[in-house]
């Protein structure tokens, strides 16, 4: 065999590679145990009193594990796959290559790239587009098993061609998608040195400046990626640039005029849930599904369409179908939030089976975790978020801590402080719950979080307003965070009355 065709087989070699899934069941079995290692701030198994019968609920659990790895490696397959054999678009916001929405089918679009590659073997081109693939893929099934075979295509990509902005824009996006938000703008700005039009690196760019928690050079960076490519991706981006510094007028404007503009229904389904959530974080419930509704008609298997629906039916006090709604969504796509929510929506019922349900729900969360790190992802967000109210609250204190070393955003910042109260240190959570309101983002959660501290470190009158604010901003922000915020409230009010008394007396 000549040099040049042992050199074309081993590129045959690495398409097929780049081809093969990775097992998300071997993922879980390889990752370590939370426990294995301190420095890595995984979460420790989460708590839970064992009911009576213990085996057989460690057997279900034992089972929902595999549910979840299954449901994963499925989701690696066929994007959003209907009762009916159809398939779900693909929503083109983060910047998804056109080529891959001609088809309508990501899945479909992956596996005719797969055969291509294996023809052309050097096609820096196909590549990158492959490896973009790839991380769009994990991202809307939730299945991170997917970005080592993107790092794969892209690395791929640069090797035949350095320095073509398409790759570099592709692993901005996948440090991005990997919660790496240094590398993502390192990326992002080299992408843009080599083409300053280049719509992926401009929407990466705003992203990883939001998540670095540098919202000043973000707006920035929106205004710019505005002035040079318009669009779905950009409005959207902008939109939530807007949101965090309280401008909530601003964000729907421009939302409302990209709906409007929207024709393929990824971009629909995307921009109509982006209005959904926001009208659901303004209490305007009723609004919220009216957006939802409109998503899940441009594309009925859009998964925070599903979700935001779930949320927005429970907050309104359609708590069975919320349930059935967010039972569906962590059926396909187990993913912490939606984990997290089902669980406090059982638990709200209060029965014993309800709250063991609950309790898998939270279990699985760290199946999750341990899947998304041994592929690369970084959750300690997500660990810290979860564990502060349902499982391990030392695990929870380390992962927040962690993660606020990476980056300061009001979501971090929420997430310690809060991780910092269940642990008993309110002196210390106090200025990161002020920090993480201070730019006016409008989150009853956070505002919720802040009063419970601000009560536990003395400051009553402004626990009552923060606790007050909450509840009038969004009343079913959580299933039972919502009940506690009422119930602090009321013992706060009645200490204040009781006192008045005393002092009319």
């Amino acid at each position: 065999m000549s040099p040049r065709s042992n050199d074309d087989a081993q590129e045959r070699d690495l398409a097929d590679a780049a081809a093969e899934p990775v097992e998300a069941v071997d993922a879980v079995e390889a990752a370590p145990a939370p426990e294995a290692t301190e420095a890595s701030a995984a979460p420790e198994p989460l708590r839970s009193p064992e009911p009576a019968g213990r085996r057989p609920r460690v057997l279900h659990l034992a089972a929902c594990a595999v549910a979840l790895a299954v449901a994963m490696s499925a989701g690696a397959v066929v994007l959003g796959s209907r009762d009916d054999g159809g398939t779900s678009t693909v929503s083109s916001a983060p910047g998804l290559a056109p080529e891959l929405l001609a088809g309508g089918s990501l899945a479909s679009s992956i596996s005719a790239l797969q055969s291509h590659l294996k023809a052309q073997p050097k096609d820096s081109g196909g590549w990158s587009t492959l490896g973009i693939a790839y991380v769009e893929q994990a991202r809307t099934t939730g299945d991170p098993s997917r970005y080592p075979q993107a790092q794969r295509a892209l690395e791929r990509s640069l090797e035949l061609s350095p320095d073509n902005d398409p790759a570099l824009a592709g692993r901005a996006a996948l440090a991005a998608a990997r919660h790496e938000f240094p590398e993502a703008l390192t990326y992002a700005e080299k992408a843009l040195a080599e083409n300053a039009y280049n719509e992926r690196a401009l929407s990466v760019r705003i992203d990883a400046l939001v998540e670095l928690g540098r919202y000043e050079q973000a707006s920035k960076a929106a205004d710019e990626a505005d002035a040079r490519r318009p669009g779905v991706p950009v409005f959207t981006r902008y939109a939530y640039v807007h949101e965090l510094r309280g401008d909530v007028r601003t964000a729907r404007r421009v939302l409302e005029q990209a709906l409007a503009g929207a024709t393929a229904p990824g971009d629909v389904a995307y921009v109509a849930s982006s209005l959904g959530q926001l009208s659901w974080r303004e209490g305007e419930y009723g609004t919220a599904l009216k957006y939802y509704e409109r998503a899940l008609r441009a594309d009925g298997t859009y998964l925070p369409a599903l979700e935001g629906r779930a949320r927005a039916q429970a907050a309104n006090g359609d708590r069975a179908a919320a349930i059935r709604g967010m039972e569906e969504v962590v059926a396909r796509f187990p993913l912490p939030g939606p984990l997290v929510v089902l669980g406090e929506l059982y638990e709200a019922r209060d029965g014993e089976a309800d709250r063991a349900k609950a309790r898998d729900q939270y279990a699985l969360v760290n199946a999750w975790t341990a899947l998304a790190r041994a592929n690369g992802v970084n959750a300690d967000l997500d660990t810290a978020l979860a564990a502060a109210d349902h499982g391990d609250r030392k695990a929870a204190l380390r992962a927040a801590r962690a993660e606020w070393k990476r980056r300061h955003t009001v979501h971090t910042a929420d997430a310690l402080a809060w991780a910092l109260h269940v642990n008993g240190r309110d002196d210390e959570a106090l200025p990161y719950a002020r920090r993480a309101t201070a730019t006016g983002y409008r989150d009853a959660t956070f505002r919720y979080h802040r009063g419970v501290i601000e009560r536990a470190t003395g400051h009553e009158e402004e626990a009552r307003d923060s606790l007050s604010s909450a509840l009038k901003l969004n009343p079913g922000f959580s299933p039972v965070g919502a009940k506690s915020a009422e119930k602090t409230l009321a013992a706060l009010t009645a200490r204040t009355a009781r006192t008045a008394s005393g002092g009319a007396r």
